[in-house]
């Protein structure tokens, strides 16, 4: 009887045990670039920049081949926060937006300028599952304190609202930032956090400025790049390759900072971009900011020349896949296969549901969300090979206003301003030279049926004919009357 207990004991221990571990939830680190091209990275194929740490992550993880974002920062941000589609969160453009006021359509604005005070933020819903939540860099959805990611589920934060790379302002201030670079100050802000909380479940969003224009580095960097010799088709602009540096050191610092407190094996690692590569200014104003131009030669070609996007078409701001396909890398050992390369299609509206079925979060009620869970993606390698994506910008940006739906190989835009739609077969045309309506009809009469029947049940907004439309001074810029 004795020696019979003694064995229920043991068994009922090693239950006991099996459903903690079973039960024990991953901390969560996104580390988001700003306007980092598809292509712009070394396990992307790029062969001029330089990111020995963003490499090991990939060796390390899951690449994607087929991830998206929104075509600007605010909307991205918003569909990360809300766990919708911009259109269905009413945050289309960036935050205060564009504004032609002479052009052919008067595109709409957004009701509220920051994340709507119904959503529901990721970030509250991780608070609600136990997890101590920090949020460090650019927010863009809203700079009144009652809108910043303080008051919108996280519990450290420290918003980027100015002052450039070198003498970068915080919301609340930060007392640790003297004479250091934005990017440095953010991933001290995130090592800090991981310290103070690496006893319970985390979640920590270091979204960085880099590699926005106006493109600044240290002069060292920069210097290098200088330096080194050009590959074929890509500029080459050593101030951006110094950025991107910069940011591959911060995703090492954070790195190893887990790997020194033994919290790499149950750490979701993510490192991703807001949007496509910024291949020319829509404005024509040189990509240059303040430290970078006493060694940048005044004048130099690649003034104007920030990334290429090839063989993606086109770039941040447009719908075709150079604006909207991103460089998307994550890391969890013994869950995920090791320098695995995904064709999953995935999208910002992921990240929500992903992170809820981590952490054993509830659903928020009353709040659709139009995104999935990865985690039989990362796990299993299983998707859907006919997912849709949809994405829409009503605004004037490097392209007229257009909406787009992805499903599968195929891809349908359809023109906000003439009603013109474009088909093209992405398998075969991922450069998308090749309209394929006329080719493919029924194909075609599917693709437009979904599109529309997405932006009906999303209330997505439309641009409306402007009786002030002057040929002559269209492409001018003005304030958005509605920011205020």
């Amino acid at each position: 009887m004795k020696n019979f207990k003694i064995v229920l004991i043991i068994i009922f221990s090693a239950f006991i045990s099996f459903i903690g571990f079973a039960q024990k939830r991953p901390n969560i680190v996104l580390i988001m670039a700003d306007d980092l091209g598809g292509r712009d990275l070394p396990s992307y194929g790029n062969k001029f920049n330089e990111t020995p740490n963003i490499d090991r992550l990939a060796s390390q993880g899951m690449l994607f081949r087929n991830a998206y974002a929104a075509p600007v920062c605010s909307p991205t941000r918003a569909s990360i926060q809300a766990g919708q589609y911009s259109a269905r969160v009413g945050i289309f453009d960036f935050i205060p937006g564009h504004w032609r006021p002479y052009e052919e359509v008067i595109v709409p604005h957004h009701e509220v300028q920051h994340l709507p005070n119904q959503i529901t933020t990721i970030g509250e819903s991780m608070q609600s599952a136990g997890y101590k939540t920090g949020y460090f860099g650019k927010w863009h959805l809203g700079n009144n304190e009652e809108h910043l990611p303080n008051n919108r589920g996280y519990d450290q934060a420290h918003t980027y609202v100015g002052g450039g790379f070198y003498n970068p302002k915080f919301l609340p201030e930060y007392q640790g930032n003297e004479n250091k670079r934005l990017s440095v100050a953010l991933t001290d802000m995130g090592v800090n956090f991981i310290e103070e909380n690496q006893e319970a479940p985390f979640f920590l969003f270091i979204s960085h400025y880099d590699v926005h224009v106006q493109l600044d580095a240290d002069k060292d960097l920069i210097n290098k790049y200088l330096k080194k010799e050009k590959v074929p088709d890509y500029p080459g602009n050593a101030v951006y390759a110094a950025m991107i540096e910069h940011i591959d050191n911060s995703v090492g610092k954070i790195m190893k900072t887990l790997e020194d407190l033994g919290l790499s094996d149950d750490t979701l690692f993510i490192f991703f971009s807001d949007n496509g590569g910024v291949d020319n200014r829509f404005d024509n104003i040189p990509l240059l900011g303040g430290e970078s131009k006493d060694t940048y030669p005044e004048g130099h070609p690649l003034q104007f020349i920030a990334t290429e996007n090839n063989p993606l078409r086109a770039g941040k701001g447009t719908l075709y896949e150079g604006g909207i396909r991103v460089p998307l890398i994550i890391r969890w050992p013994e869950k995920i296969k090791a320098g695995f390369t995904s064709d999953a299609i995935v999208s910002s509206v992921d990240f929500y549901p992903t992170f809820l079925e981590l952490s054993n979060g509830i659903r928020p009620k009353d709040q659709i969300l139009d995104g999935f869970s990865m985690i039989s993606a990362l796990t299993k390698n299983e998707f859907d090979l006919e997912r849709e994506i949809f994405t829409h910008y009503p605004v004037y940006h490097h392209e007229a206003p257009m909406s787009a739906l992805r499903k599968g190989d195929w891809k349908i835009i359809e023109n906000l301003v003439s009603g013109e739609f474009d088909l093209y077969n992405l398998a075969f045309d991922i450069s998308e030279m090749t309209d394929l309506k006329f080719s493919f009809p029924e194909k075609f009469s599917e693709m437009k049926k979904n599109l529309k029947k997405w932006q009906e049940s999303t209330n997505a907004k439309f641009p409306i004919p402007n009786p002030e439309f002057d040929q002559l001074k269209r492409y001018e810029w003005g304030k958005n009357p509605f920011s205020n």
